[in-house]
């Protein structure tokens, strides 16, 4: 990818994050880290792993009060996984699986907390049996795993005891509550130990929780990493073209240049996109009363072609549909994946309407990056990572704005290079 495109798309970030635990440096490649699938994860190794996701503009401590405020917000959205599950009591396995992502996020704010504050998970999990006599720990002592300091006699993923989890997880909030009050009342800046005694309690809160919960601190750190290198990888590696492999004949363009151009018929304005000449589909209109220029919004489907190398949209358009194997022709390139795309594409692009278009935006909101991979779900570009859609989206309405100022003009894109760029038209 162009240097440029990777500054728009706001991938250069800092690497080499070097932050100590008990005096040692513990970076892993994510190689490493999951080499091995059966290898558990280490405490401490999760907790510096944390730094590498790290987007806090202030180091160390300075930036202790936007990660306890992150940790607050996971914790809430717990209580507000746990509130729809008493709402609907037949949604147990989506349920499951937001507890188990929500408390992996909680993991992380939480060990990153603690590595600002100079202390190790390790160091931590040594400190919760210390008071006994007011629950049962099941843990192993002198835990260096997530999986030891779990010992549970129930299955991961059984039954959810209500009554119990809404305890435990109302006491988690409270802990958390108190860190937070703490800190903003000065008493962590005259007392550091108030600090480790805060952080204390709250895993033993969180350890209690997950255990009532029937979850798997493992599986929920797991999950945390696969997510967070998903959004913010070591390395983005883009990995092959879906239509690699196929008839030449069956393959979107590697290089395309489409133009767009704007005209008014009769007090009726409407977009033309022609490819070598040749008109693409029908003239489109903003197909609403009042004018948006959604009759560009093409250029998403270019966007989607060129930088995560699929379009459904793009393949009916250019007849180059992978009709060799049946089974790709009718589910990957078939109707249904066509809606879907269209619906993505109207689904960003209102989204972008109220966001100022992202015209200051380098990053985009979790829940939307989220939300577009869960429509996508069952289909091949589901392999792209949230990284890929984020450039994908920033980019194509980069492009969109720039249509918008022109009037009309070349959008070109290039699957080689995943890039999309615009050019007048003279």
């Amino acid at each position: 990818m162009h240097l440029r495109q990777w500054l728009r798309c706001g991938k250069i970030r800092g690497r080499g994050y070097r932050m100590a635990v008990d005096g040692r440096a513990l970076i892993r490649s994510q190689g490493s880290l999951f080499g091995d699938g059966d290898r558990l994860i280490g405490l401490d190794e999760y907790q510096t792993f944390t730094t590498r996701t790290d987007r806090n503009d202030k180091a160390g401590a300075d930036g202790l009060g936007f990660v306890l405020l992150g940790l607050f917000g996971e914790v809430g959205s717990l209580l507000s996984a746990l509130k729809k599950k008493q709402r609907d009591k037949d949604a147990f396995a989506a349920y499951h699986d937001e507890v188990i992502e929500e408390l992996g996020d909680a993991l992380w704010y939480f060990a990153n907390a603690a590595l600002r504050a100079e202390l190790s998970l390790s160091q931590i999990a040594r400190s919760v049996p210390a008071k006994l006599e007011d629950w049962d720990y099941k843990g192993r002592s002198g835990a260096s795993t997530f999986e030891d300091l779990q010992q549970s006699d129930a299955p991961f993923g059984g039954a959810l005891a209500g009554d119990e989890v809404e305890l435990r997880l109302l006491a988690l909030a409270g802990k958390v509550g108190v860190l937070l009050a703490d800190w903003s009342e000065g008493q962590i800046k005259k007392n550091r130990d108030r600090l480790s005694a805060d952080l204390v309690e709250i895993f033993r809160a969180l350890l209690m929780a997950a255990d009532d919960a029937h979850v798997s601190l493992e599986q929920a750190a797991r999950n945390n990493v696969v997510k967070t290198l998903g959004r913010w990888p070591d390395e983005q590696q883009w990995g092959p073209l879906f239509d690699d492999g196929f008839p030449d004949y069956e393959q979107l363009p590697r290089q395309m240049r489409v133009e767009f151009i704007e005209r008014t018929v009769n007090g009726r304005t409407f977009v033309v996109q022609q490819w070598n000449g040749v008109n693409l589909g029908s003239p489109l209109t903003d197909n609403r009363h009042e004018p948006d220029d959604y009759r560009y919004h093409d250029v998403f489907h270019l966007a989607f072609a060129g930088i995560l190398g699929w379009s459904p949209t793009m393949r009916a358009l250019l007849r180059l549909k992978r009709k060799s194997r049946p089974e790709i022709d009718e589910n990957e390139d078939g109707a249904r994946a066509n809606i879907i795309e269209e619906g993505i594409s109207t689904w960003i692009f209102n989204h972008g309407l109220r966001q100022a278009e992202f015209r200051n935006a380098t990053t985009l909101d979790y829940g939307l990056l989220k939300a577009v991979h869960e429509l996508v779900r069952g289909y091949e570009v589901e392999s792209r990572p949230l990284w890929q859609w984020e450039c994908a989206i920033l980019e194509g309405f980069r492009v969109f704005r720039e249509l918008k100022k022109h009037r009309n003009g070349a959008v070109i894109i290039d699957l080689t290079k995943r890039t999309i760029e615009f050019e007048e038209l003279t």
